[in-house]
């Protein structure tokens, strides 16, 4: 079978996939980020047909299977190269392995048959992340509405409610649009504003925007049996986002990126805690709060 190239312009940055052109029918989520391009892509995805690469003589340096119904990630590591190994629940069976390079610009993914979509999907959001990580680009979980030309982000642990709160204001405000419901990318901009991209990932929600918006607040979801909503501090606020995005916090550099992009966000973004229930209140009382 024949191989091609293909380019996707995520969140302005532009990265390749490689693959059998069948493999391509199993992507619909990555086409409205496909672009014609010549420049250097910040990194490159090779989709290879051979069996799963073992671990043995690989360093073990993180596991991660907090939620059940969720993929399980492990990394391993040596000297110049990542390997990373994802199922797609907790405790089922690994499925697809990515062999990276030190700086992540270079990738092979290794599939099982019949897992292309995940395989794919999960390579590239990851190697997204940690790649642009150093780049002022901070990959969220979360769910965002774009209301009045502005971006709304909604934060939370899995199963908190940010898919239903989002629902809500599309249920409640005519004007009201789903950008991504599950990993937007946001860049700090070199003018001094943020930006909320659109991404090709978005969760259980067929949500693929090649679009963006200037962020106009953060809000963290909290379950409760009231409507309630306050201003977070700087303090107060770091934790949450700093559990709401993707990267390496074992790898001092890439951490480090992180946490200045973090802070700028901060300064540049109100937070805010919103106690909820599921219900329209809550919605109306979170677009009056955060609303410009």
């Amino acid at each position: 079978m024949s191989t091609e190239n293909r380019y996707y312009r995520v969140g302005d940055h532009l990265f390749a996939l490689q693959a059998e052109s069948a493999s391509f029918e199993y992507l619909p989520n990555l086409e409205p980020f496909r672009v014609k391009e010549t420049s250097v892509p910040i990194f490159t995805l090779c989709v290879k047909d051979s069996p799963l690469p073992a671990t043995h003589g690989w360093a073990a340096v993180y596991t991660d299977r907090s939620d059940a119904d969720m993929p399980r990630i492990e990394m391993y590591r040596q000297a110049d190269r990542w390997l990373l190994c994802l199922s797609q629940t907790r405790e089922s069976e690994i499925v697809c392995a990515v062999l990276c390079n030190a700086d992540f610009s270079e990738a092979e993914v290794f599939l099982v048959p019949g897992n292309t979509r995940f395989a794919v999907d999960n390579a590239s959001m990851l190697i997204y992340a940690f790649r642009t990580a150093t780049l002022h680009t901070l990959l969220f979980h979360a769910s965002v509405i774009v209301r009045g030309g502005r971006a709304f982000l909604f934060l939370g642990h899995s199963g908190t409610g940010k898919s239903t709160h989002a629902q809500l204001w599309l249920d409640t405000f005519s004007d009201a649009d789903r950008l991504n419901d599950d990993n937007p990318v946001v860049r700090l901009m070199d003018d001094g504003s943020a930006r909320v991209y659109g991404s090709p990932w978005s969760g259980k929600t067929a949500c693929y925007k090649a679009s963006s918006a200037p962020i106009q607040s953060l809000v963290q979801l909290v379950q409760a049996p009231y409507n309630a909503i306050r201003s977070l501090r700087m303090t107060q606020a770091y934790p949450f986002v700093l559990a709401s995005i993707s990267g390496l916090k074992m790898e001092p550099s890439m951490m480090d990126s992180l946490y200045e992009s973090i802070a700028r966000l901060l300064e540049l973004c109100p937070v805010y805690e919103l106690e909820c229930l599921p219900n329209k209140e809550a919605a109306q009382l979170c677009a009056q709060t955060c609303s410009p």
